[in-house]
């Protein structure tokens, strides 16, 4: 309340400012009351109800100041919950408040950034939530102020996505980072949420769960815009960017996808949520980028929020605190104006002030009334809102159902552009066919009509020799005529033979015959008129030949009607044959110009062909050369990491860098047969050597890394050696593939080259394979059986020197001595017993595990096949042994009265880490529920008792052997006693002195012990992950399985004896 000084400026400006500064100060009283009661240390969710009214108090004042000026002043460093809920607050007011709410947060960037980091520090599990939620809310406000685009709710249409990435692929793939970067935030909070409501056993119904759950509905909301972004401008990068590019923007969305469907999976199965937010669900896997057409199957995730029922709590609340004020501020300025200056005019208020006061009152009630307006209005917003996310999922699916459409409309134009271009094909066919059919029966036709010609040729030839013969016959009166005749019938069907012939094959040599026959038919016309004329003449010879004559003549005149009727027939011939000579010219025309277009054709596709070849032969080389770059790559890759100091922590095993040597020798092999081939069929068929180089290329790259992987373990010399031979093998290789890059090169490539290096590779991990590994597997089983034996006979042999000790020791000494050595005999003898027990109920639980595990096999095969089990077995063996028969020596040394009992006592702890180790041996491969696993493991609990016996009586008897001085010191004087306490202080530092050299020194032997015993069971060359069997030496001491406990010794108890019998030990 302002001070009385300021009353007259308020009086005087009462009536036209009261009702803006009342409005003021009961907009800030509401503020106030909402942001105290939103935000409080109580572990509960934020009620809706205030929020909202922070949120309808932002659009109010068109920004956060109020908001802020109250928020300032919370005690946020005192309580993690409060803060907590501040930032579930300031999320909500971001997302929904006024759009000048970001520019006024981005003034206390400072204040929430400084929260974050107060309870970073502070290990509470609020507090680890708040810097989580801090860095969220600086992202979130960095993004929208970077992109105004983007509104704090993050919901935008399509159109505007597209604005906003924008054409430059830059922008696009710096976009997309930031979303990236904004969804890597939200999911880490959801997942530090879940992450500890598992760790604190709490449900989503309990006030606690619902206080951390609550700002996932924010998260929920953010989240399904940021995805549906992301796959947009994922889908838009792939098409404009190379596949291999993007493939880091691929990894992080895959990983971010699985991330969101797990956080909405375990989101929708709780109860909490299922009433305020309906959750979308993801798909199975995520978007095929690579595929452009997969974006018509991408769904928009919608989140709906349910209408929200009204609250019954404190109704009368917002009537209350509205009209609450104006009622009794007027009264109290009043009472202030009163007191300062008396009632004014006469202490009676007018009808302006009570029609101010009733005015005042009614816009309360009006302002009221609009507030609730304005929250119902608020719902239906959110309905309208819930309404038109399930509108634009359903117009979403539309798009899709369109986008599939047209890719099917894409493809059905494709396949009907195909079927065309099919028929086009199909009638270019059907017309050659039909135009080689009209050929052929062209062709038939014309092989028909000559075939009908030389028929009647033939019919015309015997028709002709029918006469012929008539006319021999009636020439037979002259011997010369028929001579003459049968000549010319000769002749003519000579010639009539010839001019067939020649009609069948060419109609020149038929003209020439005939022109021949002319002129022998003159001939024959001209030696016939001489036979007229001999006739004329011989006519006169007798009177009996002139009716000879007459018929002669008569004949004659028949035979030249016959002639005359050949000659026309011949020339029909003729004619004929001149009209199929000019058939036959036609169709050799017609045959050479077919024969021409079919020898360009043939020239075209031979041209053709060897281009097409040629290209072959090109794309080959290319396919070729590719792969070559690429084994080039990978095997730079490889020769890379012998120097990379990030590969140093990477190791490998001999065993598998011989496998690996081993491929790729036969890699190489494949390589060689490859080559071959290819240059055989002249480069023609490049597929067995690409398949070779990509397998070689990958093998030998393989060998490199695990060599280099396995020289980290291997000694100086070796290692050194193998790296060499890695790099020869690197570089020989990296030759090989530099020649199959270059044409001319390629000829003389020799990939046997790499062999050498591989081999040597190959030996140097045969060398530097485990030695122990040198012994026949097959021998492992009868070791086992002898080891266990011997262990048996050792023990047995134990007993019996203890009981002769005994009885040695009865005859020899008496009285307390007597009395110490049999308690410490007979602690032995039980300890033997024990030991005894042990190791039988170790070889039956040892039989069991072989009949248990071998099945069909034998027990060799399966000692063979478990051979580090068995090597373990072994080694236990020898230690249980070699711990007995120590033990024993001891023993006679200490009632011999020329041992220590520090030694019996280290020797009983040697049994102790023995046993275990034989223990723990069987335990490996024993079924936990068998009886003899039980027994052995209370054989294991009675040898450790035995032992500590064995240890508290060698420690009583010293007490009792040994003889204390008593300490007089009733002669000394003052100064004796001062220089007898230097001296002793003195032995006391000396005695320190010593005792912390030879703890230096019992360090430094178990140290040399554990290398020499890594050296003999696990060489430098094997694995250190892999167990390390035992020394098979039987003098040799198995690895110490905990410390002894060693009395300290004075300087004349440290001999040369003591440090002999300790690096007897050890060695």
């Amino acid at each position: 309340m302002n001070s009385i000084k300021n009353v007259p400026a308020r009086v005087l400006n009462r009536r036209p400012g009261h009702s803006l500064e009342a409005e003021r100060e009961q907009f800030d009283k509401t503020q106030a009351i909402s942001i105290s009661k939103a935000i409080n240390t109580q572990e509960a969710p934020v009620k809706e109800k205030h929020a909202r009214r922070i949120i309808l108090g932002t659009h109010h004042e068109k920004g956060a100041f109020t908001f802020w000026s109250y928020a300032i002043g919370l005690p946020l460093p005192s309580s993690a919950i409060l803060s907590w809920k501040f930032c579930h607050v300031l999320h909500k007011v971001l997302r929904d408040g006024h759009p000048n709410v970001l520019h006024d947060c981005q003034r206390y960037r400072s204040n929430i950034r400084e929260i974050g980091d107060l309870w970073g520090h502070l290990h509470d599990r609020y507090g680890q939530l708040v810097n989580i939620y801090t860095k969220l809310l600086l992202t979130k406000i960095s993004f929208h102020l970077k992109h105004p685009q983007f509104p704090a709710g993050l919901e935008v249409t399509d159109e505007v996505l597209e604005k906003a990435a924008g054409t430059d692929i830059n922008n696009i793939f710096q976009l997309t980072v930031e979303m990236f970067d904004y969804m890597d935030c939200e999911l880490k909070l959801s997942e530090s949420v879940f992450r500890q409501l598992n760790t604190a056993i709490a449900v989503s119904q309990m006030s606690s769960g619902q206080c951390r759950l609550a700002p996932l509905i924010q998260v929920i909301q953010d989240c399904s815009h940021l995805y549906h972004y992301t796959v947009k401008l994922m889908f838009k990068l792939h098409s404009c960017l190379p596949a291999d590019t993007l493939q880091g923007h691929r990894d992080r969305f895959h990983e971010q996808f699985h991330s969101l469907r797990n956080f909405f999976r375990r989101a929708s199965d709780m109860l909490y949520f299922k009433r305020l937010i309906q959750i979308p669900r993801l798909p199975e896997g995520p978007p095929n980028f690579l595929r452009a057409s997969a974006l018509a199957e991408h769904i928009k995730p919608v989140v709906v929020i349910p209408e929200e029922a009204p609250e019954d709590e404190e109704p009368e609340n917002l009537i209350e605190i509205s009209t609450g004020p104006p009622a009794g501020e007027p009264a109290v300025v009043a009472d202030l104006f009163e007191q300062t200056f008396g009632p004014p005019n006469g202490s009676v208020k007018d009808d302006r002030d009570l029609q101010i006061e009733a005015l005042k009152r009614e816009v309360e009630m009006l302002r009221s009334e609009l507030d609730k307006i304005k929250l119902e209005a608020q719902r239906f917003i959110a309905q309208l809102k819930g309404q038109v996310n399930a509108l634009e999922a359903e117009l979403e699916e539309q798009r899709k159902q369109k986008q599939k459409a047209l890719v099917d409309n894409e493809q059905l134009r494709h396949e009907l552009a195909q079927l065309r271009a099919a028929q086009v094909e199909g009638e270019r066919n059907q017309g050659l066919r039909e135009e080689a059919e009209k050929k052929a029966s062209a062709t038939e036709a014309r092989y028909n009509k000559l075939k009908e010609k030389h028929s009647e040729l033939i019919n015309t030839h015997a028709e002709l020799l029918r006469k012929n013969a008539d006319t021999a016959k009636q020439l037979t009166v002259t011997q010369q005529s028929q001579e003459e005749v049968a000549r010319v019938k000769e002749q003519l069907a000579f010639q009539v033979e010839q001019v067939k012939r020649e009609s069948e094959m060419k109609l020149e040599e038929q003209s020439d015959q005939l022109e021949k026959l002319k002129r022998e038919l003159e001939a024959k016309a001209g030696e016939l008129v001489r036979v007229q004329e001999a006739l004329s003449r011989t006519e006169q010879s007798g009177s009996e030949l002139s009716s000879r004559l007459d018929a002669l003549s008569a004949d004659r005149d028949e035979l030249s009607r016959v002639v005359r009727q050949r000659e026309a027939d011949l020339l029909a011939a003729q004619s004929l044959a001149r009209e199929k000579e000019e058939a036959l010219s036609q169709e050799q025309q017609r045959s050479s110009r077919e024969r021409d277009e079919l020898q360009g054709r043939l020239a075209d596709k031979e041209s053709q062909e060897q281009g097409l070849q040629q290209r072959l032969l090109d794309e080959q080389f290319a396919m070729l050369r590719a792969t070559a770059v690429e084994a080039r790559r990978i095997l730079q890759d490889a020769v890379g990491k012998l120097d990379d100091p990030l590969h140093l922590r990477c190791t490998s095993s001999p065993d598998y860098l011989v496998s690996r040597a081993q491929a790729a020798l036969d890699a190489v092999s494949a390589l060689e047969k490859g080559h071959a081939q290819y240059l055989t069929s002249r480069a023609a068929d490049a597929s067995g050597l690409v398949a070779a180089l990509t397998r070689f290329s990958h093998l030998t790259a393989d060998t490199i890394v695990h060599g280099s992987a396995t020289s980290h373990l291997a000694p100086t010399d070796p290692a050194d050696r193998l790296i060499d031979t890695c790099r020869e093998c690197g570089a020989r290789a990296l030759e090989l593939v530099g020649q199959l890059q270059e044409q001319q090169a390629l000829l003389q490539a020799r990939p046997g080259l790499v062999r050498t290096p591989l081999q040597g590779i190959l030996q140097l991990g045969q060398e530097l394979k485990p030695k122990s590994l040198d012994v026949r597997q097959e021998e492992l089983g009868a070791m086992v059986d002898k080891e266990m034996a011997a262990t048996s006979a050792a023990i047995e042999d134990a007993v019996r020197r203890i009981e002769d000790m005994m009885n040695q020791a009865r005859h020899a000494s008496s009285g307390v001595k007597l009395e110490v050595n049999e308690r410490i005999l007979n602690s032995c003898t039980d300890l033997m017993k024990a030991i005894r027990l042990l190791v039988t109920t170790s070889t039956s639980l040892q039989k069991e595990i072989v009949e248990s595990g071998r099945g069909a096999a034998t027990q060799q095969e399966f000692y063979a096949k478990n051979s580090r089990w068995t090597e373990g077995l072994i080694s236990a063996s020898k230690a249980v042994g070699w711990g007995a028969t120590q033990l024993v020596e001891s023993a006679d040394k200490v009632v011999l009265h020329t041992g220590k009992y520090e030694e019996l006592i280290v020797c009983s702890h040697e049994i102790a880490a023995s046993t275990a180790q034989l223990v723990a041996a069987s335990k490996v491969k024993a079924d936990k529920h068998s009886p003899h696993l039980s027994r052995l493991q209370e054989c294991s609990r009675t040898v450790n008792e035995m032992a500590a016996n064995v240890v508290a009586s060698t420690k009583s008897g010293q007490e009792q052997v040994e003889d204390r001085d008593t300490m007089d010191f009733s002669g000394l004087s003052l100064i004796k006693l001062k220089k007898q306490e230097m001296e002793t202080q003195v032995r006391a530092l000396e005695l320190e002195k010593t005792l912390e050299v030879e703890r230096v020194r019992l360090g430094e032997l178990r140290r040399q012990h554990y290398l020499l015993a890594g050296a003999t069971g696990a060489p430098g060359e094997e694995e250190p992950s892999q167990p390390s069997p035992a020394p098979r030496s039987g003098t040799k001491k198995p690895p110490l399985a905990q410390k002894p406990s060693v009395a300290p010794r004075q300087d004349h108890q440290l001999d040369k004896k003591d440090a002999s019998y300790t690096a007897q030990v050890v060695n």
